[in-house]
């Protein structure tokens, strides 16, 4: 079997932090490098750590020579501080990582963005996620595959009072997102991890999106495939 090779952004976010270990811990990938502002006290024989400045991410064009890219990037607005700070982290940086990662040839690009991401959104953060979507699919890569979960679920460093408020509330919610409000059932990041893991692996090429069911029948279908290996 070839081995392939994988480059993960936002690796230190609730979904990159479960992918980056799922990415290591698979046996398809001989190399996994993560572009971080600050190195991680993680030791893995297939982990390159590469810090860099995102507003200079041409100076690590090297590094963008691989077979499969994932972006896990984003914040909030309160966070980021300004929408123009939240535009950059948000679409910017995933722009240029697919701008560079196509000039090295990288055959996949498996990103994070959001439910309701539309380019003609009247809301400034779901538009902002639809214009990036929109503007990657314009590079060109073989193919690009969207991830749009709703309210994330799991452990943060910093709180935020409304995924506190979904958790509490996520059971209840899930007996009012059925049919076509499934999209919005709220979802654990280590599920959309194990997603990008199966869709990386299993999906076919082009372009496509997945909302919450298909994320989750990605999810469970890789999950099954880790315990088989372990199991073994």
């Amino acid at each position: 079997m070839n081995m392939k090779t994988a480059l993960l952004a936002g690796a230190t976010g609730l979904v990159g932090g479960h992918l980056l270990h799922h990415l290591l811990d698979m046996g398809d990938y001989e190399q996994v490098t993560i572009l971080i502002r600050k190195p991680l006290e993680l030791q893995h024989p297939k982990l390159r750590q590469v810090v860099v400045d995102f507003d200079q991410l041409d100076q690590y064009r090297e590094y963008f020579e691989v077979d499969d890219m994932y972006c896990c990037l984003g914040t909030t607005i309160k966070k980021a501080g300004s929408q123009a700070a939240f535009r950059k982290v948000d679409y910017e940086y995933p722009l240029q990582i697919a701008k560079l990662a196509h000039s090295k040839g990288a055959n996949k690009l498996i990103m994070v963005t959001s439910i309701g991401a539309n380019a003609q959104s009247a809301f400034f953060y779901t538009r902002v996620k639809g214009e990036v979507e929109a503007a990657i699919l314009r590079v060109g890569l073989p193919s690009v595959h969207f991830l749009h979960p709703s309210q994330l679920l799991g452990a943060r460093q910093e709180q935020r009072p409304a995924e506190k408020v979904a958790i509490v509330l996520s059971p209840l919610l899930k007996l009012f997102t059925r049919g076509k409000w499934s999209k919005y059932t709220p979802i654990q990041a280590q599920d959309v991890a194990l997603a990008m893991i199966g869709i990386g692996q299993y999906a076919p090429q082009g372009n496509h999106v997945y909302e919450y069911e298909q994320i989750m029948s990605f999810a469970h279908s890789c999950s099954s495939s880790f315990n088989g290996i372990n199991g073994s």
